[in-house]
């Protein structure tokens, strides 16, 4: 492994490029740039797909339906009251943590020379 590489954790929370560390990695909020400007590392290459917004909606929509039951079961709120505390919730926990999983896969793929399979003739 190259000494210079960033750790996972560095690539994700600080958008930095996988290879060289620069803070490169993303054009947008959670738009990757097409390639580092200090090292000309291809980050068009790596395809993260929509992994990271799938895992993100799987694992907060069990957490804020949990916390939707518990406040239903203790306050019994009215139903626009949920809509009011929930939707925004979640939308803003999906977002707001896009560009973090993002940013540890791309890390991840960069790191263990993950490619798409091929079969060998």
């Amino acid at each position: 492994m190259n000494d210079t590489m960033p750790p996972i954790a560095q690539v994700a929370l600080r958008g930095l490029c996988p290879r060289c560390g620069a803070a490169t990695l993303f054009a947008g909020v959670a738009r990757f740039a097409p390639c580092c400007t200090a090292c000309d590392l291809d980050l068009a290459q790596f395809n993260v797909g929509d992994g990271p917004a799938a895992f993100l909606t799987l694992i907060l929509g069990a957490v804020v339906t949990a916390l939707a039951v518990i406040v239903e079961i203790r306050f019994g709120p009215p139903w626009w009251v949920h809509v009011l505390l929930w939707l925004p919730l979640t939308v803003a926990g999906v977002l707001g943590s896009l560009r973090l999983a993002k940013g540890a896969l791309i890390a991840a793929e960069y790191r263990n020379a993950a490619r798409e399979g091929r079969i060998a003739p």
